[in-house]
């Protein structure tokens, strides 16, 4: 016999709807910095993504995997290093290869990774970010 779905639903206080809402306002304003950025010539894509979604622009569609994997791969293990050497906070990552570079940085509760070519220069779209 299917089992009956409960009808209640949880209500969120005030204080907690406001800061949602916050948080949503937070991310909004980042995903218009990101839009601005990716129509620099050397930006290749970026990844937004918090609790709730996850907003991945990429100006080659077939490498959003990709990108999604290194992005996650790359903010693990510099969290993780960050634990193990005891380093504090880190305000930002960057990870360079031959051809591209990956900034890497965490606004609130928003992870970014920015993809470039890498003649980039990172410190400008961070900036651009913050």
């Amino acid at each position: 016999m299917p089992r009956k779905k409960s009808s209640k639903k949880k209500t969120k206080t005030p204080e907690e709807a406001q800061s949602l809402a916050e948080k949503d306002k937070e991310t909004e304003m980042l995903k218009t910095k990101l839009e601005s950025i990716k129509d620099m010539p050397e930006v290749i894509g970026y990844i937004l993504r918090n609790s709730r979604s996850a907003t991945i622009d990429a100006k080659d569609p077939t490498k959003i995997i990709d990108y999604a994997m290194l992005s996650a791969a790359t903010i693990e293990t510099a969290e993780k290093l960050v634990k193990i050497f005891q380093l504090g906070e880190a305000k930002k990552t960057v990870l360079e290869g031959n051809t591209a570079k990956l900034l890497s940085l965490s606004i609130g509760e928003n992870s970014i990774s920015v993809f470039m070519e890498k003649n980039a220069k990172e410190d400008k779209i961070f900036r651009n970010l913050t």
